[in-house]
């Protein structure tokens, strides 16, 4: 890495710290990527199942996944032959021609919204979860006709960056600098079921959920909430669409989050664990909803092409073969047995192994940059809280590894707290 040059008593902007952080190349004037995120404190180069090599070859235990996405850990050996073996066949053609992992992939969504039995539903592929949601929020204008059109989402929400999701994400800090957002979101505040009941009127086509709020904080629903707003959509022809971007395929401990609350949602979204690190991303609608599009009306030129399809086809069937929800959920209850013992933790909520660690008196993100030097790949959610979302593949060794740096990093934490 190029060293950034300052004087003793000044620290280095963000623009140096990000070109320093990305490029070893000293002749670079300026980093050649976009300010969009905070310097980077490592590079990393490898991954194999749930371990991390950085540029200088340091080790780490990666308890994040990349916010949930390689749920069978790095470079799964079925995932990285299927993708091999797809690159040397066809990468390519487009939507006006049929490929030959679309229907299987599709069908196995639709088996697996089912829990295991067909669903009767349709699947759009396409690249993100935002752009899931995007195709959710046009399907749900289109079913719901002109003058139905609101769709309405919970405060705390998180559904994605595109004009339309970051309108629909309940965080109105995100939405300054992008004002005026599009119309037709209605936002209300979460498991409160008589606020959204208020909130429901003849403009409304959907009610958009997360089933755990992932980047608001990783917030569940109860089940009473969620059976609430079934009943109340089913009373009033709305549309009940749930956002599983974050949620599916088997994180929370069982293949969708939805079915912890025993509903029956029109719409479902996914991606991030979808292609394990490849990008795809899913809107799945029952028939008769997914029937409202035309041909026409939405399209994407690189949406269930066949390299992402062909990793899709193996993650799906490698999470099948190793029983994934029965491994999130027991895992996930073991990591929460123990991290509630550990030094200045209140609280340990979420489902599976989507979980986020309460803190009391702690500052959530000098923790998570202490577990980084030390090896262990976690975010600060919230100021308070700690997210893990580790591979649904980790054995009791691993939890065993993190439960461990975690306690020490956050006594240290609380150390330096104390000295100064």
């Amino acid at each position: 890495m190029s060293p950034v040059t300052t004087s003793a008593s000044e620290s280095p902007s963000p623009v140096e710290a990000h070109r320093a952080a990305v490029s070893p190349d000293s002749n670079l004037q300026r980093c050649p990527l976009m300010p969009n995120y905070r310097p980077p404190a490592v590079q990393f180069v490898r991954g194999e199942g749930p371990y991390l090599w950085d540029s200088h070859g340091d080790v780490y235990l990666d308890f994040l996944s990349g916010l949930a996405v390689t749920s069978l850990g790095h470079s799964h050996p079925a995932v990285a032959a299927a993708l091999a073996e797809q690159s040397q066949r066809l990468l390519h053609v487009s939507n006006l021609y049929a490929t030959e992992h679309n229907a299987v992939v599709a069908s196995t969504l639709d088996r697996l919204v089912g829990d295991g039995e067909p669903a009767d539903g349709q699947v759009f592929f396409c690249n993100s979860g935002a752009e899931a949601n995007e195709a959710a929020i046009k399907l749900a204008r289109r079913h719901g006709g002109h003058g139905r059109h609101v769709v309405v989402c919970a405060f705390q929400s998180f559904h994605g960056r595109t004009l339309a999701t970051l309108a629909a994400t309940g965080q109105p800090q995100k939405w300054e600098a992008f004002q005026p957002l599009p119309e037709g979101f209605r936002h209300v505040v979460w498991n409160d079921l008589d606020e959204l009941e208020r909130s429901l009127d003849d403009t409304v086509a959907a009610v958009f959920l997360e089933p755990v709020q992932g980047e608001g904080g990783v917030n569940p629903a109860t089940i009473e909430y969620f059976q609430g707003v079934e009943r109340l959509c089913r009373e009033r022809g709305i549309l009940f669409m749930v956002d599983e971007v974050q949620t599916g395929l088997a994180r929370t401990g069982r293949w969708f989050g939805f079915q912890h609350f025993d509903v029956s949602p029109d719409v479902v979204t996914v991606a991030k664990a979808l292609g394990n690190g490849v990008p795809i991303g899913a809107c799945w609608a029952k028939a008769d909803v997914a029937a409202s599009f035309s041909p026409g009306d939405h399209a994407t030129t690189f949406g269930g092409q066949p390299l992402a399809t062909a990793a899709a086809r193996a993650v799906l069937s490698t999470m099948e073969a190793i029983g994934a929800p029965k491994r999130a959920q027991e895992t996930g209850a073991a990591i929460s047995e123990a991290l509630v013992k550990l030094p200045a933790v209140v609280g340990c909520r979420g489902l599976g192994l989507l979980l986020a660690v309460e803190l009391d008196g702690v500052d959530a993100g000098l923790v998570a940059a202490e577990c980084l030097k030390n090896g262990l790949v976690i975010n600060a959610v919230t100021p308070t809280a700690l997210r893990l979302a580790p591979p649904l593949t980790i054995e009791e060794s691993h939890v065993a590894e993190a439960v461990n740096k975690l306690a020490g990093c956050i006594e240290a934490v609380m150390a330096r707290s104390e000295e100064s």
